[in-house]
C-alpha cells in the first residue's frame, strides 16, 4: 500500500479581457436563439471566473425570464381574443431581438448592460 495523495484541483483561472468580451457578447447573442438557456449556462459556469461576464449573463438571465414570461401572456392574449392580438407575440419578439442585440455590442465594447424591461429574479 502506497500512501498516494488525492490530485490537488488546480486554481479557477480567470478570464482575459478579451475572452471576457467574447463570452459576454455570446451570452446576449444566444439569449436570441436559444432564450434563457444561454445566459443560465453563462451564469452557472463563468461567473467564477469573471465578475464581468457574470454581471452580463446575470442581467441577460434576467431578462430572457421576463421575455419568456411575457411571450406566455402574449401566446395568451392573443389565444382569448380569438386572434385580435396576434401582434403580441411577435412584438415580444422584435423586443427581445433589439434589446440583445444592444446588450451584445455593449459587452463587446467592454460594458456591463443593463437591460430596461427586466425583472430582477437572479442575484
Amino acid at each position: 500500500m502506497t500512501d498516494e495523495q488525492p490530485p490537488v484541483s488546480a486554481p479557477i483561472q480567470p478570464l482575459s479581457p478579451s475572452d471576457e468580451r467574447l463570452w459576454a457578447t455570446l451570452i446576449h447573442v444566444g439569449g436570441i436563439v436559444i432564450g434563457f438557456i444561454s445566459p443560465l449556462l453563462g451564469y452557472l459556469l463563468l461567473k467564477d471566473r469573471s465578475a464581468f461576464v457574470g454581471a452580463n449573463a446575470r442581467n441577460a438571465l434576467d431578462f430572457q425570464i421576463t421575455v419568456t414570461i411575457a411571450a406566455v401572456v402574449a401566446y395568451v392574449l392573443a389565444l382569448v381574443s380569438f386572434g385580435l392580438l396576434f401582434f403580441l407575440p411577435l412584438a415580444v419578439t422584435v423586443v427581445d431581438i433589439v434589446f440583445c442585440i444592444i446588450a451584445a455590442v455593449a459587452a463587446n465594447r467592454g460594458e456591463v448592460y443593463r437591460y430596461p424591461l427586466a425583472i430582477a429574479f437572479v442575484r
